[in-house]
């Protein structure tokens, strides 16, 4: 009886050691969390002509925009993001995808895809495909203000492929150094046989410098050359109800002259965003942009935007109402071909998130 009463306690010990483990696992493990949204939208506009922005670009009439399904699993020291997207702004968002470019792979679902893992409390490795550091504006329309997207975010990039180090300084300063393949390649080096190399500096979690530089065809014939961009975003609530924000950008890229009839073209452009709380469920904004795209030898075809929306919440849906009017001297003509000087537009969005 001694004997079976002593295998009976070790056995029941055993049976706790096991369950204190299992609990001490249950403990120091992170639930799979899923997020996301969906938005659609209404679009009016004379002559059925779009600003030639990303996303909000649809005919007049009932659009929509994208179904937004992310999962996160972020534990002490590494986690993962899938970020997957259905539907038009989706499509857009991920344009340079390995079946878009004809190879038979289907990738268009995926917006981001990276793993990560938290070296130090300082240092963290991300490997995979995440949204681009430059720019104000993001992908996600959770993510911004406005409706419609600025000519500078619009002219991208998107998103890159490759690998980044972050590393937090101090609670006031951060670094960000990355390896990528070519801009926006979502899937594939498109042929590239030397990097993209990107750089941010963080200042006191308001304000960021950041650089995106190398070759984007790894010398392919027909295709650009080497890119150089550098750009300012930063943003800061001077009240409790007020927000003023601001993005500048510039982008060169190289061209063979002999090819293409130029040496160099790109973009720059600057932004300012303000934001007012007019109650709990209430805010307006306004953004103004001034926009140039330039080409060696040519002059520069400028365009200012301007867009004042609101944003009226009722728990997780928000509505959009929205008024855009773009000018510009040389950037678009009506369906007989003749200037136009200002196209006027009207949104009305739907955003659910999740």
């Amino acid at each position: 009886m001694k004997k079976l009463f002593l295998s009976a306690l070790a056995t029941i010990s055993l049976i706790s050691a096991n369950a204190q483990d299992s609990t001490a696992v249950e403990e120091t493990s992170t639930p799979l969390v899923i997020s996301g949204s969906i938005d659609a939208y209404y679009k009016a506009s004379p002559n059925n002509l779009s600003p030639g922005t990303s996303f909000a670009d649809g005919e007049t009439g009932f659009n929509l925009g994208m179904a937004n399904v992310i999962l996160e699993k972020a534990g002490e020291k590494s986690g993962f993001v899938a970020d997957l997207v259905f539907g038009p702004r989706g499509d857009g968002a991920v344009f340079l995808d390995a079946d878009s470019l004809g190879t038979g792979n289907n990738f268009a679902i995926l917006n981001q895809l990276y793993a990560y893992w938290n070296i130090t409390d300082e240092f963290t490795l991300t490997f995979g495909n995440f949204n681009t550091f430059l720019g104000y504006e993001v992908i996600s329309p959770t993510g911004n203000f406005n409706y419609s997207t600025s000519y500078m975010f619009s002219n991208g990039p998107f998103s890159h492929t490759g690998l980044k180090l972050d590393y937090a300084v101090s609670d006031n300063i951060s670094l960000m150094a990355s390896v990528m393949n070519a801009t926006d390649a979502t899937s594939g080096p498109l042929g590239v046989n030397t990097p993209t190399f990107g750089f941010q500096l963080g200042l006191f979690d308001a304000a960021w410098i950041n650089v995106v530089a190398g070759d984007q065809d790894g010398n392919a014939e027909g295709s650009a050359g080497s890119t150089f961009q550098v750009d300012l975003t930063a943003g800061k609530d001077l009240s409790d109800d007020f927000y003023l924000g601001v993005n500048t950008t510039y982008n060169t890229t190289s061209y063979d002259e002999d090819l293409y009839g130029f040496s160099a073209s790109g973009f720059y452009g600057a932004a300012l965003y303000a934001q007012y709380a007019l109650s709990d469920a209430l805010k307006a904004g306004v953004r103004g942009e001034y926009f140039a795209w330039h080409t060696s030898g040519a002059d520069a075809v400028s365009v200012i935007d301007i867009t004042a929306s609101l944003n009226y919440t009722v728990g997780d849906l928000t509505f959009i109402p929205e008024f855009r009017i773009d000018l510009s001297e040389d950037a678009w003509a009506d369906s007989k071909g003749d200037p136009l000087s200002s196209l006027p537009q009207f949104y009305l969005a739907a955003v659910y998130a999740f």
